[in-house]
């Protein structure tokens, strides 16, 4: 289906998040100032609203002004991807049903159906799950014009994603905008970062400004597509890290990171055990929980500052913006769980 760009009568589900300073506040004096986009915020608990909603949103809007009002949103998601496809068909007043694999947390499934979805439970992966609605659940709903949401592989998921940057660029003054030296986020599928890119180009950022990239070693898709020089699909990825667990990555993505005239952008691996460590500071300091995905992000000011310093010469008055994701995929049980990982782990050095 081709979809209609106009966005002049077009009501987003997703909200405009607090851009805020924590220079001050962080356990380690930073060697620039560091501003928190706080996605967390977001109705359904994360970023993932914006892409999947401005999907959602458009599509539905195509759909009625073809006339067609036997509209079915699909997702396949046992997390935050999923939330966001069930709460923006809510919004838009569409139905919607999300496969989930088995895996997927309880407090997951009772809050989809809080937005009303349709579940269906299914496979012991995402991948299972996926597969289970294109051949099975689609079927089902043949007669249906059919929205089918990806967790992150589509121009519209993009284009939603890249109003992180709109917002960004309306919360900083013009000389602080020209000192953002970088935006730094963790990376999965590449969906986030593929939205950052065109936002930067769409609001015409300073080419000095970079991205740094993060992802978990026991997750590496983008490392090893940028390694390969190609996008390669991991045989196994397991990461405490779920929603950066993509098995594949995003073909624009890779495009974006080698594109020699775009944005440059920087990749780093951290254990997992970092991400947690990050989350677990970050609920410490504000009494708010996020996912282990988030702490990823939140890893390089929290537990790994060397990779601001080894990636960019920053001065003290320079900015870095944190996307803080946020996900709704782990609890107040989860973080304590995390808590005595840690200290396990801490006793074994």
């Amino acid at each position: 289906m081709s979809v209609s760009t106009e966005t002049s009568t077009f009501l987003q589900p997703w909200a405009k998040t607090s851009l805020v300073e924590v220079t001050n506040t962080l356990p380690y004096k930073p060697p620039c100032r560091v501003f928190f986009k706080n996605e967390y915020e977001q109705p359904s608990g994360s970023f993932k609203l914006r892409g999947i909603g401005n999907l959602v949103g458009k599509s539905v809007e195509e759909a009625r002004r073809q006339g067609k009002d036997n509209i079915q949103v699909l997702a396949s998601s046992g997390g935050n991807a999923g939330l966001a496809a069930a709460y923006a068909s809510r919004f838009y007043g569409v139905p919607c049903t999300v496969v989930l694999p088995r895996i997927s947390k309880p407090e997951v499934l009772a809050k989809l159906q809080e937005y009303n979805a349709e579940t269906v439970v299914y496979g012991k992966n995402i991948n299972e799950a996926d597969y289970y609605l294109k051949n099975t659940v689609m079927e089902v709903y043949k007669e249906k014009h059919i929205i089918y949401c990806h967790p992150f592989d589509n121009p519209l998921i993009w284009e939603g994603h890249s109003s992180i940057i709109d917002e960004i660029s309306n919360q900083l003054s013009g000389s602080e905008l020209q000192k953002m030296k970088s935006v730094v986020c963790s990376v999965g599928g590449g969906g986030l970062y593929n939205g950052i890119v065109d936002g930067l180009k769409k609001n015409k950022i300073d080419k000095a400004t970079s991205m740094l990239l993060i992802e978990t070693n026991q997750a590496p898709t983008m490392t090893e597509s940028v390694n390969a020089g190609q996008v390669i699909t991991l045989k196994s990825v397991s990461s405490l890290a779920t929603s950066l667990a993509c098995s594949y990555l995003s073909p624009k993505s890779l495009e974006n990171y080698v594109d020699p005239n775009g944005y440059k952008s920087y990749i780093e691996t951290i254990d997992d055990l970092e991400t947690i460590k990050a989350l677990i500071q970050f609920y410490t300091q504000t009494g708010i929980v996020v996912e282990p995905a988030c702490g990823a992000a939140l890893s390089v000011v929290y537990n790994q500052i060397q990779l601001l310093e080894k990636n960019f010469p920053l001065k003290e008055d320079d900015i870095i913006v944190v996307v803080v994701c946020g996900g709704s995929c782990t609890s107040i049980e989860g973080l304590q769980d995390f808590k005595t990982l840690v200290r396990r782990q801490t006793q074994k050095l």
